[in-house]
């Protein structure tokens, strides 16, 4: 089972993303609703253990 490195800084509503080779993504969360850069998806948090996601 291989480690993997990640490191998150938040400024606000702004996610700044690193792995181990550096910057990866970085994304915007606004209450329950958040966005990443990366994969260029929706999340909306939803009650409970569930979410939604778009592509």
């Amino acid at each position: 089972m291989p480690v993997h490195f990640r490191k998150r800084m938040k400024f606000g509503p702004l996610i700044f993303n690193f792995g181990k080779s550096g910057f990866t993504s970085w994304g915007i969360k606004i209450g329950r609703w958040s966005w990443n850069s990366k994969t260029r998806a929706q999340r909306v948090d939803l009650p409970g253990p569930t979410s939604w996601s778009s592509r």
